[in-house]
């Protein structure tokens, strides 16, 4: 039996399913920072820890984060700078669409209020 070859399309696609949990989204955005103890993640998050933990699990499954002890505590961290780069990432296309989206608005309202003084 050979090994099974998964396309790169399709692997990306998982990749960003995995990402795909706000929750997920939020402890990448604060390991961008650097890594966390769990406990500090539980603060910022405010959910249960046993939710926090099996989000965890997900990206650590993924390799999308690391675990580690220091002494009695289990920090987190992202494998990679590659992560705290795609969040930067994320947020420049999100601010670019959304400020495109408002100048648009703009835009509309002054038509109509254009429109409505031609009248």
């Amino acid at each position: 039996m050979g090994v099974v070859v998964v396309p790169l399309y399709q692997s990306k696609a998982e990749f960003f399913r995995t990402l795909g949990h706000p929750v997920r989204i939020r402890v990448l955005e604060l390991l961008g920072d650097g890594p966390m103890a769990v406990r500090d993640l539980l603060e910022a998050v405010e959910i249960e820890a046993s939710s926090l933990s099996q989000q965890l699990a997900v990206l650590r499954r993924a390799g999308i984060v690391v675990s580690y002890r220091d002494g009695a505590a289990v920090l987190y961290a992202l494998a990679g700078p590659d992560v705290a780069d795609l969040m930067r990432a994320a947020r420049r296309f999100l601010t670019d669409m959304l400020a495109g989206q408002a100048q648009l608005l703009d835009e509309l309202r002054d038509a109509d209020e254009t429109a409505a003084m031609a009248r």
